[in-house]
């Protein structure tokens, strides 16, 4: 089991920044990745960024490439999302998620059902 807590949400103009952060209970070396999802009203569940730690591998959806940059501090136990370029419809709920190895098979760091544990989210709202 692990617990995560995501901070660093807010409010920003458009073409602000905001860097969220989120701990992990369990050390993150142990986990296979963790990543970050969006949700805004009306839409499903949206993938934003993941990183892997077994193998390596950073991955963006495309909407977010180039503006969001993901990394993770091994030492602290945590994952952080630098936004850049915020842009209205960046607003949303930000969820951190986070995944055991599977066993071996193949892992899409897209699909929220890859992830077993998720925190409670923290709200972004940029404005025009």
């Amino acid at each position: 089991q692990v617990q995560l807590v995501e901070s660093g949400g807010g409010l920003v103009q458009a073409g602000g920044s905001l860097r969220l952060s989120c701990a992990a209970s369990r050390r993150t070396f142990s986990l296979y990745a963790m990543g970050w999802f969006r949700r805004s009203p009306g839409k499903n569940r949206e993938f934003v960024a993941a990183i892997r730690w077994s193998g390596g591998g950073i991955y963006y959806a495309d909407s977010v490439k180039g503006r969001f940059t993901i990394s993770g501090d091994n030492a602290k136990n945590t994952v952080s999302l630098q936004m850049n370029s915020l842009k209205p419809e960046d607003t949303a709920v930000y969820y951190c998620a986070a995944c055991d190895a599977n066993g071996g098979r193949s892992w899409s760091p897209a699909l929220p059902a890859e992830y077993g544990y998720w925190g409670q989210g923290t709200q972004v709202t940029v404005s025009s």
